[in-house]
């Protein structure tokens, strides 16, 4: 059985199997964006590690004691489900599949280790009537096979998170009671600046605009809540800067010197209230916004790195915008950032 494709062969027909990441990320690639390559794990191999490791009974026997409006039988399914399955083992064949496609991003890039994400794709998860964003788990700058059969299984352990078997639950007991989890694993950009973008104005829904949210290094600062990104509203037909809100960003996350996961620095002084994208880049921004809207005929929301040293702008996922004001009904005072984490959660460990 295949466990797993390459990303630039998957397609949105696919993702009953593969789940939305994995298959946008493929939609992307059709689009000629530039995204990271890699490669998308199955729901197949999910299944294999729930059958192999015998957990299938404690799965159903822990979800059907699940009521959608008690915190206490989500909490308990989640504690006997995360346990069982953490100590777990990946199966052989699913480990020896991850190996062969590990080793190809290895050659290709000439690195016996090359540093990965490990995301997880949970299936329906990028939909326009449903978001699973900050329910699942993703791992940055993981390296070696080891460790990636040790995030991938990380990730299926998420998917019974607390907060992802409430949101199943309040969608019904059919969402709720066959739950599935693709993964997507792709080469990790190392983020000079990174960041989120709508192709409408979030805030009042015009869809004349692109709003950018960006700060430096990798995108782990923005989704704690540590720094305050710099945040631009730009004009899809004159390419012009409409608004901008430049913060003071104090604090950045980067590779760890030591080979794997990434580790906070201190941005230097002269950095922290310069405006994290220069003209060209905002340029590139609104470009790549426009032709991803064109592609998909509808509103997304785009992650998105610049890579340090070769300025590089590569997406690393897309999806629809489920939720935007009409333009009558204008707020004042939320920026677009605090649509973002609003609406879509903390879901941006993978920037």
């Amino acid at each position: 059985m295949e466990y797993s494709r390459p990303l630039v062969e998957l397609r949105r027909e696919h993702e009953p199997r593969f789940g939305g990441k994995s298959t946008g990320l493929g939609e992307l690639m059709a689009a000629d964006i530039p995204v990271p390559p890699g490669f998308g794990v199955s729901t197949d191999a999910f299944h294999a590690f729930v059958m192999e490791s015998g957990l299938a009974g404690t799965i159903d026997a822990a979800m059907a004691r699940v009521s959608a409006d008690d915190v206490d039988t989500i909490m308990a399914a989640s504690q006997a489900i995360s346990e069982a399955m953490r100590f777990a083992p990946v199966p052989d064949s699913v480990q020896e599949e991850m190996s062969r496609r590990y080793a190809m991003l290895a050659e290709a890039t000439g690195s016996d280790a090359p540093p990965v994400a490990v995301r997880s794709s949970a299936v329906g998860e990028d939909g326009q009537d449903a978001t699973f964003a900050g329910q699942q788990e993703t791992y940055l700058w993981v390296r070696g096979i080891d460790h990636v059969c040790d995030a991938l299984r990380d990730c299926w352990v998420s998917l019974f998170s607390a907060p992802a078997i409430s949101y199943r639950a309040r969608l019904g007991p059919a969402v709720a009671a066959t739950p599935a989890m693709g993964v997507t694993v792709q080469l990790m950009v190392d983020a000079a600046v990174s960041g989120v973008m709508f192709t409408c104005n979030p805030v009042s829904g015009d869809p004349s605009m692109v709003a950018i949210n960006a700060s430096w290094g990798l995108g782990l600062a923005v989704v704690g809540g540590e720094v305050t990104p710099d945040d631009l509203l730009v004009s899809k037909v004159t390419r012009e800067v409409v608004r901008e809100s430049v913060h003071c960003k104090e604090i950045e996350y980067v590779p760890d010197p030591g080979g794997r996961g990434v580790m906070r620095v201190d941005v230097p002084e002269d950095r922290r209230l310069e405006r994290c994208v220069d003209e060209r880049a905002l340029a590139a921004l609104t470009d790549v916004a426009r032709r991803i809207e064109r592609y998909f005929g509808c509103h997304q929301d785009i992650e998105w790195a610049i890579a340090r040293g070769d300025d590089c702008l590569f997406v690393v996922q897309s999806r629809p915008v489920t939720a935007v004001p009409k333009r009558d009904k204008e707020p004042t005072a939320p920026t677009a950032m605090s649509f973002v984490m609003r609406t879509f959660g903390a879901d941006r460990g993978s920037l």
